[in-house]
């Protein structure tokens, strides 16, 4: 495992990078994989080229989170209008703080560990000591409070990802 950390490291770093466009991002996605292959090294030992299985990690984390950070960020652009933005604050994080202040405090949990921890349904159930499936509850109803709050009837909940790290709602 080292070896392998040591050889390809540098490469998906790049690679992560290519496809989020921020170093730092790129690091920790390298980060979390690697720490996916040590607690399945297993997984790594099996596989026939243990860098390639390690490169598609990566890349799948890296598109994980911005598909999550597109979609959060969908979200911001349409709770205010550009006009009502203030000088040196960012008022679309001042507005969802306070309507996720206003949340009752288990779906306001779901929603910070989802979208903002960048959690799995099955790591937010286990820190909540609940189901996979009250998760998915608490963050539809979260989600479905939120679009209410902020005066959008239009707005959709937002999914939960499928595949990979994330379940369907």
């Amino acid at each position: 495992m080292e070896r392998l950390y040591r050889d390809s490291s540098g490469a998906l770093v790049t690679a992560a990078y290519a496809l989020t466009g921020d170093l730092t991002e790129a690091e920790d996605v390298v980060q979390e994989a690697f720490i996916r292959a040590f607690s399945r090294p297993e997984k790594v030992a099996h596989a026939d080229n243990p860098v390639a299985w390690m490169r598609v990690v990566t890349l799948n984390i890296a598109r994980s989170r911005f598909r999550r950070r597109e979609r959060f960020d969908h979200l911001l652009r349409r709770l205010r209008p550009a006009e009502d933005r203030l000088p040196g604050l960012e008022p679309d994080h001042v507005v969802l703080v306070q309507a996720l202040r206003r949340l009752p405090r288990k779906q306001r949990e779901a929603i910070a560990l989802f979208y903002l921890a960048d959690l799995p349904v099955t790591d937010i159930a286990e820190s909540l000591r609940v189901s996979p499936n009250v998760v998915k509850s608490r963050l539809h109803r979260g989600r479905l409070a939120l679009a209410e709050q902020l005066g959008d009837r239009d707005l959709q909940p937002l999914p939960l990802i499928t595949g990979g790290r994330h379940e369907c709602a």
